[in-house]
């Protein structure tokens, strides 16, 4: 392989690198940090949704449970399962 070769592939991999990046690093990194902020941002009286589906008003929020009233009956669930905040969701992609 002669060297103006080398340096051609060199560029084309770095190309490739970068649109990898690009397409689906720097999204997925996007996605993530809205959803952690939209889980830390949780209060008393929003209204949730769990990632079983169960829809309820936040009623007490201790480190990382969340107490949630939903009809007659209260549910302790972790803060990580939480995949909606009012109308804002947690969108992170097919592998979570």
């Amino acid at each position: 392989m002669t060297s103006q070769g080398l340096g051609l592939l060199v560029i084309q991999i770095g190309a490739i690198v970068a649109v990898m990046y690009f397409l689906f690093i720097r999204p997925q990194a996007k996605a993530r940090k809205q959803a952690e902020a939209m889980l830390a941002g949780i209060q008393k009286g929003n209204e949730v949704m769990t990632a079983g589906g169960i829809v309820g008003k936040v009623r007490d929020v201790k480190d990382s449970l969340i107490t949630i009233e939903s009809g007659t009956a209260q549910i302790v669930v972790e803060r990580s399962r939480i995949v909606r905040v009012g109308n804002q969701s947690a969108q992170l992609g097919p592998n979570g």
